[in-house]
């Protein structure tokens, strides 16, 4: 390593993070309290929808389990995005490859586990209900959703964060490292739903082909990395040591995730079973309904 990445790593970042600038800890509070707004707030109306999904129907309630994974994963953001973390993923690039790895995988994992959509179904009033419903069947939800364009919205997109000069102009600006954070979030969250969520997903394939999506995620995952670590065609001005630790936290941490991601997904699966029950006449019995790959939710 001659200290350089992909002729753009001279060991320096283009623009303070640190906070150094005047002022700048006091820009610095309002997203601290904006992020705490928002986290207490989706919490609050998680817990709400719990309570109302309980109170009308009590024989079928809501798991615990569900409402322990929502909090889990606003928990996790927080970690992410509040201090010490956040302002350290600003001028440090193993505290944004932490932060990525929190925002893009381990929260959406909890998050999708909890099954928000299928709590609205049950908290809406029937109008509101056949609205989602038909915005769930609509043609830009079905592609959003499906696996192959979740995958390449959140694995493929990595691609042209670290290997173009995009990273540094995001990192530049306040602005574009949230964008970046924002966009982790939602492209983690598809992955999560599309590959093992357990709201409904009417182009969601079988668990055979999900399996060779999350296997597709895994091994660009550790290639990214891999080429991360090597310095191959990598465009990121920070010093050599922290863009390889930052490549190991990526291939390591990434490993777990999509270790919890294949398990969530084996759980869902309900092989289809053959009737065993007798013929009559001249037509079989017909078999019952075969699973469609989702876990009962409540």
């Amino acid at each position: 390593m001659d200290g350089t990445h992909g002729g753009a790593h001279d060991g320096t970042h283009p623009v303070p993070h640190d906070g150094s600038g005047s002022g700048e800890g006091v820009l610095d509070a309002a997203p601290t309290v904006l992020v705490l707004a928002i986290v207490l707030a989706a919490a609050g109306g998680y817990l709400l929808a719990v309570r109302r999904a309980r109170r009308r129907n009590p024989v079928q309630g809501w798991s615990g389990w569900r409402s322990a994974a929502f909090l889990g994963g606003l928990a996790l953001l927080a970690v992410a995005l509040l201090p010490p973390l956040g302002p350290a993923a600003h001028h440090d690039f193993r505290g944004h490859m932490a932060q990525h790895m929190l925002i893009g995988m381990y929260a959406p994992l909890a998050l999708v586990l909890a099954a928000p959509v299928t709590l609205a179904l049950r908290t809406l009033p029937p109008a509101g209900a056949r609205r989602v419903t038909t915005l769930l069947h609509g043609r830009p939800a079905r592609l959003l959703t499906h696996p192959a364009v979740a995958l390449a919205l959140s694995t493929g997109t990595l691609g042209v964060l670290y290997f173009t000069p995009l990273y540094d102009t995001a990192m530049s600006h306040p602005a574009g490292h949230w964008l970046m954070n924002a966009h982790f979030l939602a492209a983690g969250c598809l992955f999560a739903h599309a590959v093992a969520g357990p709201d409904p997903a009417p182009a969601r394939p079988g668990v055979p082909a999900r399996l060779v999506y999350l296997g597709v995620a895994i091994a660009a995952h550790a290639l990214i990395a891999q080429a991360m670590y090597g310095g191959f065609l990598v465009h990121i001005h920070a010093p050599v040591d922290q863009v390889q630790q930052g490549a190991e936290i990526m291939y390591y941490a990434g490993d777990i995730a999509e270790l919890l991601l294949a398990a969530a997904l084996v759980a869902t699966w309900r092989p289809e079973r053959r009737s065993r029950r007798p013929r009559t006449g001249r037509g079989a019995v017909p078999a019952g309904p075969a699973s469609s790959g989702g876990v009962p939710v409540g």
